[in-house]
Parts: structure tokens; sequence; C-alpha cells
């Protein structure tokens, strides 16, 4: 799913550090984020063994990526009512420095 090169950031980018994915256990909004964890985690997780990859789960919030790269700068995507294939574009772009 993607390089490397993530963690140790593509050219003067900064490095990412760490994803975090905010979902609602419920909400029709989160359902794509929700598909995208059962189907795809495990191959993301592999393929980045050493990026620390977080799940957060809480009820009512809106569905959000968020990247955390060196010197504590954060990015966010929204995820609201993507479905599993848009999330996995989400990561990728994410992953490969386009957010």
């Amino acid at each position: 799913m993607a390089a490397a090169a993530a963690t140790r950031g593509v050219g003067a980018k900064l490095a990412l550090r760490e994803l975090r994915i905010h979902l609602c256990q419920r909400s029709s909004g989160s359902q794509g984020v929700r598909d995208f964890i059962e189907k795809k985690y495990v191959e993301l997780k592999k393929t980045n063994p050493d990026l620390p990859i977080l799940i957060r789960e809480c009820s009512d919030v809106q569905p959000r990526l968020w990247a955390r790269y060196a010197f504590g700068q954060e990015k966010n995507v929204s995820l609201n009512n993507f479905s599993a294939d848009q999330v996995t574009r989400a990561v990728e772009n994410v992953l490969h420095g386009k957010a």
C-alpha cells in the first residue's frame, strides 16, 4: 500500500511520524472507515510496520484522518461519508506526502 519512505520523509518534506483514524462506532458517516479498517488495516500495517497507526473510536465523532509529522506538525482530512476505497486513497495520499 505505501512505501517505507513515509517514515523517512519524502525529499525535504517533514517525516511522517504517526497516523490516527478517528471514527464513530455506529454512525453512517463512519461506515466506509469501519469497512476500511476491517478490510485494509492488516495490509497497511504489514506494509508500514514501523509507522504507528492508531484507531480512535468515539460516539458521534466525525470520521477524520490525522497525520503527525516531525516537529509536532499535524494535518487532517475529513473522511465523512467516504467509501472504503476513498479512505484507502486518502491514506495513500498522506503516506505519499500529498495531504
